[in-house]
């Protein structure tokens, strides 16, 4: 167990570096002693096997930040030319995510073309919007939409660059369309990210976030399971063995193990932290009556409460990551 705790150390040891005491073999250690003693091991490999894919230090942000500074896709034949004259938006309305974000990619630009985000001039009709991970895509959604009724040019187009981005947010891209088509502007909306992540609900057996395909008929989970049912929104499994081989997870019984086990200890962890609100699901934050959105994407500023309660709740719980609230 040890080696697979400096393993998870070795991927994710600058989370929130210099905001939180080292991030230990001993901490994850000390996380785990929460689980049954059986579930330990096997937890660690799949966490040690998934973190590996799924978390982005402040290196893996940097290098995806300066790839796409010169990207012909995005930027042209010369990207000096388009980064001058793009607008670079900071218009988030809760958390800093975007100003970390930002903060990150003004020291690119500084060491790329020798310039800031005020040499950024907005004249090109280019802009960036710049944020983590998109999960349901309601934030971007809430930042945009006011910019678009307001300050927005007639014609423009948004670069959204995230180094996540879920499939389920797709009704919120159409949403911000739509916004755009009733303002009579010429907006269009481009996509931009490090790593895509399969979490719509038509293909969830193919799914790259926890989605239990079992529930048990007795105890704490099967009783959550009931007051969703009972509210008329009966769990949806996924199939067994549905799980991609190029998946984030190890296989079936890697990632079947992780939706047990978060599902169980989110449920527990729901009934001694009284503090959590509705929609902080075992599974991770969802305003949908479900049990829970399953995140498994967790950068080195913070973990998103979308992912599992196991990561991240706090007192009495300890968490693997503990998370900087909005």
């Amino acid at each position: 167990m040890t080696e697979l705790a400096a393993s998870i150390v070795e991927t994710a040891g600058d989370y929130r570096q210099n905001e939180l005491d080292p991030f230990t073999a001993e901490h994850v250690l000390r996380w785990t002693t929460q689980f049954n003693e059986a579930d330990r091991l096997p937890l660690l490999a799949e966490m040690d096997h998934v973190l590996k894919r799924t978390y982005f230090s402040e290196a893996a942000v940097t290098d995806f930040l300066q790839s796409l500074t010169t990207e012909t896709k995005l930027v042209g034949g010369d990207a000096g030319a388009f980064w001058r004259g793009a607008g670079v938006l900071d218009i988030q309305q809760g958390g800093d995510s975007q100003k970390d974000m930002l903060d990150r990619f003004k020291a690119v630009l500084a060491q790329q073309f020798g310039m800031g985000l005020k040499g950024c001039n907005a004249t090109s009709g280019n802009f960036v919007y710049l944020d983590d991970a998109i999960f349901t895509g309601n934030r971007v959604r809430r930042d945009l939409e006011p910019w678009i009724n307001n300050a927005a040019p007639h014609k423009a187009t948004v670069h959204v660059i995230v180094n996540a981005l879920h499939a389920g947010s797709y009704y919120a891209a159409q949403q911000l369309d739509k916004a755009a088509k009733a303002t009579g502007k010429e907006i269009t909306f481009t996509w931009w990210r490090a790593k895509s992540v399969e979490n719509r609900k038509f293909y969830r057996n193919q799914s790259e976030v926890l989605w239990p395909s079992e529930i048990p008929e007795r105890g704490p989970v099967a009783e959550y399971a009931k007051t969703l049912s009972a509210a008329g929104y009966p769990p949806e499994k996924r199939a067994k063995g549905g799980t991609p081989k190029d998946s984030v997870f190890s296989g079936e019984e890697g990632r079947a193990l992780l939706e047990r086990v978060f599902l169980e200890s989110g449920v527990r962890i729901r009934s001694i932290c009284p503090y959590l609100k509705e929609t902080a699901r075992p599974l991770g934050f969802s305003l949908l009556k479900t049990l829970g959105f399953g995140a498994t994407v967790v950068t080195h500023r913070n973990c998103p409460n979308n992912c599992p309660l196991a990561l991240w709740a706090g007192d009495p719980w300890y968490p693997l990551f503990r998370r900087k609230t909005n």
